[in-house]
């Protein structure tokens, strides 16, 4: 009787262990869920109220030049369907469809004259900085009196890069290769990790974006953008393939265009390879051209408007910031 005494006891061991690990392995997936919740749904605000945050940074409102410029400007402003002339900026709003069948691809082209720099600003979702705080295009647009808006570059999903914004640093984290906004109306691809954002801010630098990858160089399609990984932690999606994507071309000084490609909607619109993207901004004419945020996020407003048709759902994903232009 003895052995199988000590039989039953050794089972009961076992299946203690078993159900030990089993309520370890819960534990665990519990754990992993909460922090992925933790990591990218719940909201991690940092600055509450932005433009009380810039005012005391810069001395002045992300909206004051846009005031400005409405008070100088309103009795020359012709809008049309796809138009907008001030005495500030001159965007022309323009659709593009190639192909044919499932391997249609339908994107829209904002070409931007600017007479100063700073007319292209950035804004945050619910005036807010921080991680995981999201509103749609059109609804940061609309909170900031903007006549056209792309989607930035979602510097919310992660917690590295450099992130100026209207002459304000929020971030200073180098980690990829980024795009400056300068005063002067230039442009550049930039190492973030051979800098700070204090010597950007010093050097003039009055927003930047932190995605890619650098599209174009010299106006020549940049080697090795199929294989480029914006972020590698857990939780990131390819960027690679046919995707629906943004982009920001840089024509010469004060003279920008910016892509929106619709996609994964067969018959409408597959998207594009990053390839592909570089090559319809070279084709528009751009010397340097970069990558931001795409998929569900790529987004174009214009007069009230969305112009594009996000993955051929008419609908809108949540992104973090946006690049617009003020009446």
């Amino acid at each position: 009787m003895t052995p199988l005494k000590n039989q039953h006891r050794k089972g009961g061991r076992v299946r203690r262990a078993v159900v030990a690990g089993a309520v370890a392995l819960t534990l665990s997936a519990g754990g992993a869920t909460a922090w992925a919740l933790d990591r990218f749904v719940v909201q991690h605000v940092e600055i509450s109220d932005v433009s009380a945050y810039q005012a005391s940074q810069s001395g002045t409102t992300a909206g004051t030049t846009s005031d400005s410029t409405s008070e100088t400007s309103s009795t020359a402003v012709v809008t049309t369907d796809t138009s907008y002339v001030s005495d500030s900026s001159d965007i022309n709003i323009s659709t593009v469809t190639a192909g044919s069948g499932d391997s249609t691809v339908t994107y829209y082209v904002a070409d931007v004259v600017l007479d100063d720099a700073t007319t292209l600003q950035s804004a945050f979702a619910n005036n807010s900085f921080g991680e995981n705080i999201t509103e749609t295009t059109s609804a940061i647009a609309e909170d900031n009196n903007a006549v056209f808006a792309i989607n930035g570059d979602y510097y919310g999903f992660r917690d590295t890069g450099i992130v100026i914004r209207n002459g304000v640093v929020f971030r200073d984290e180098g980690a990829r290769q980024g795009l400056a906004f300068y005063r002067d109306g230039s442009v550049k691809v930039y190492d973030e990790t051979a800098t700070t954002a204090e010597q950007l801010l010093a050097d003039g630098v009055w927003n930047t974006l932190s995605f890619g990858p650098s599209l174009l160089n010299d106006g020549e399609i940049a080697d090795g953008i199929e294989d480029v990984e914006v972020d590698t932690n857990f939780g990131n999606h390819s960027i690679q393939g046919e995707q629906p994507r943004t982009a920001v071309g840089i024509i010469d000084e004060n003279h920008l265009v910016f892509v929106v490609v619709d996609g994964r909607s067969p018959g409408y619109s597959s998207g594009v390879t990053m390839t592909g993207l570089a090559q319809i901004m070279k084709d528009l004419g751009s010397t340097t051209a970069y990558n931001i945020d795409g998929g569900g996020s790529s987004t174009m407003y214009f007069n009230g408007e969305l112009v594009n048709n996000p993955l051929g759902d008419n609908k809108e994903r949540g992104t973090s910031d946006i690049l617009y232009i003020a009446e």
